[in-house]
C-alpha cells in the first residue's frame, strides 16, 4: 500500500490512521489486539492515541489506550518497528495532570513510554495549546525529548491558524522543532474548520494533515436519521442533533446514492472522499468490531470518479 509523507519529518503513513479512543473504553484488550493485527496485515500502519483515552470512561484515569497497545507490542514485538505510533499530550487527565510546560511534557512522556512499553515516539503531540505556557517552552521541551531519542516528531492537534503560525515562528526564530503535522477535525458535513485558512497555511508549509471525526462521530455512516437513533451511539454527549437537518439529509442521500454504486457503505465513501484529498494526509477512524475493520480496509480501497466527489461537495455545500 502506497505511503505518504507526514510533513517533513521522514515519516510516511498508509492513506488511513486507526483511532484507538475506544480501547479501554467500549473495546476490551482482547478484541483490541485483534483490530490491531487486523489493521497490520492489510498494510496499514499507523495508530493514533492520546494518554487521555479513555479518561471520560466511567472508573478510567487516562492512559488506558496506551496501555493496551503497550501490551500489544509486547505480544507482537516485529509491529512495533512497522508501526508508525502517534499520541497527545496536554489534555487534562487531573487539575494538576495538564497543559504544555516543559516539566509536565517531560513527565508526561516518561508515562505514555511506560504504558506503550516502547522506547520512542513516532509522533508526539499538543493535544490542544496551552495559553499558560509560552510556545518556545513547548517546543523546548520537545526538543529535549527529540535529542534523547524518545520523540521522532511533533505536531499540533486542535489549534486555531494563529496558534500554528505562532508556533512555526518561534520554531523558526529560535531554531527549535516545528510541528510537522496538524490534525484538525474534517468530513463531508464540518468542513468550515480546515477548508480555508488552516488548510492554506498547512499547504503552504508542507505540513501533514491527519483528520478526525472523518464520519461526523458516526452520523455519516448513515445509522443515524432521526432524533431516535441517537440511542444507537455510545459516544458521549448529543453529538447528532447538529446533523439531523436538511443539509445533513442531502448529504446523506449522497452518500447512498455514491455507495450503491460503488456496492460500499456510506461511511467507506466518506472516508474514500478524504482520502482522495491530495491536501489531507489521512483521516483517522475508529472501530469496536472486525466486521467494522473489514470496512475500514475496504475504505482505502475504495476510488471515486471526479464524478461522485463532485456530486458529495455539492451535496455538502452550504
Amino acid at each position: 500500500m502506497n505511503k505518504r509523507p507526514l510533513g517533513r519529518s521522514g515519516l510516511q503513513i498508509a492513506p488511513l490512521v486507526l483511532g484507538t479512543n475506544v480501547f479501554g473504553w467500549n473495546t476490551d484488550e482482547r478484541t483490541s489486539f485483534s483490530l490491531l493485527d487486523q489493521f497490520f496485515d492489510a498494510g496499514l500502519n499507523a495508530i493514533d492515541t492520546a494518554d487521555m483515552y479513555s479518561v471520560w470512561a466511567p472508573g478510567n484515569h487516562g492512559g488506558e489506550s496506551e496501555t493496551i497497545i503497550g501490551n500489544w507490542f509486547k505480544a507482537s514485538p516485529s509491529r512495533r518497528e512497522k508501526a508508525v505510533l502517534i499520541t497527545k499530550v496536554g489534555a487534562e487527565l487531573a487539575p494538576d495532570k495538564k497543559g504544555l510546560s516543559a516539566g509536565y511534557i517531560m513527565a508526561a512522556a516518561e508515562a505514555s513510554l511506560r504504558r506503550l512499553q516502547t522506547d520512542y515516539i513516532d509522533l508526539y503531540l499538543s493535544h490542544y495549546p496551552d495559553p499558560a505556557t509560552p510556545v518556545e517552552e513547548t517546543l523546548r521541551a520537545y526538543e529535549t525529548l527529540i535529542q534523547q531519542g524518545k520523540v521522532r516528531a511533533i505536531g499540533a492537534s486542535n489549534h486555531s491558524v494563529p496558534q500554528l503560525r505562532e508556533a512555526l515562528q518561534a520554531s523558526s526564530r529560535e531554531n527549535l522543532p516545528r510541528y510537522e503535522v496538524v490534525q484538525p477535525a474534517y468530513n463531508l458535513y464540518d468542513r468550515d474548520g480546515y477548508e480555508g485558512e488552516l488548510r492554506d497555511l498547512c499547504m503552504d508549509e508542507g505540513l501533514g494533515v491527519i483528520t478526525y471525526y472523518g464520519v461526523a462521530s458516526g452520523f455519516l455512516s448513515g445509522k443515524y436519521r432521526s432524533a431516535a437513533d441517537e440511542s444507537k451511539s455510545q459516544a458521549r454527549g448529543n453529538r447528532m442533533a447538529k446533523y439531523l437537518n436538511e443539509r445533513g439529509f442531502r448529504i446523506l442521500d449522497a452518500l447512498d446514492a455514491v455507495a450503491a454504486a460503488h456496492d460500499a457503505t456510506p461511511a467507506e465513501v466518506a472516508l474514500a472522499w478524504l482520502i482522495a484529498h491530495k491536501d489531507v494526509t489521512a483521516p483517522i477512524s475508529s472501530v469496536t468490531s472486525t466486521e467494522q475493520m473489514d470496512s475500514l480496509i475496504r475504505s482505502t480501497r475504495l476510488t471515486l470518479s471526479d464524478g461522485d466527489i463532485q456530486a458529495l461537495n455539492t451535496a455538502s455545500r452550504e
